[in-house]
């Protein structure tokens, strides 16, 4: 999978908007480069957290990863409790004892926010694929059951 390949996916899903900072568009230039995803069916940014991200350098106390080689990037989905235990084998509070995301294609706890349930794959490809793509849909369907709920 590339990151364009998770562009492409997420994109099509229905209400689903994907911030790409760049510069010169007010974000942080340490941001420059990633993405991120939301629903939001209005196409605007909400002040809601995304449900998935995809970060192509490292970030100050975040190197675990090693994204600072050539075209590496890393995808982090945010996951039910079930669905981070099926994956790491730890619940979320116990991440630092589950795979970390220090290896390429394997899915592990996110090197910060593993124990708010998020999962990490570094450069996804055959192994993780079907894995990434049922987590991103999950994520992208409780999303917007969130933002469907905020509205009524």
């Amino acid at each position: 999978m590339t990151l364009d390949d998770i562009v492409n996916l997420v994109g099509s899903f229905d209400g689903t908007v994907a911030q790409r900072p760049r510069e010169g568009d007010g974000t942080p230039d340490l941001a420059w480069g990633d993405v991120f995803f939301y629903y939001s069916p209005d196409g605007t940014i909400p002040t809601a957290q995304p449900f998935a991200t995809i970060v192509t350098k490292n970030y100050p106390g975040d190197e675990l990863s090693q994204l600072h080689r050539p075209d590496a990037f890393r995808v982090n989905v945010v996951a039910a409790k079930q669905e981070f235990e099926k994956f790491v084998g730890v619940v979320p509070r116990d991440a630092a004892h589950g795979p970390q995301a220090d290896t390429d294609d394997v899915i592990a706890a996110h090197p910060q926010y593993g124990t708010a349930g998020w999962l990490s794959v570094v450069n996804p490809s055959s192994r993780t694929e079907t894995h990434i793509r049922a987590l991103l849909e999950s994520a992208y369907d409780v999303a917007k059951s969130r933002y469907e709920r905020r509205q009524s």
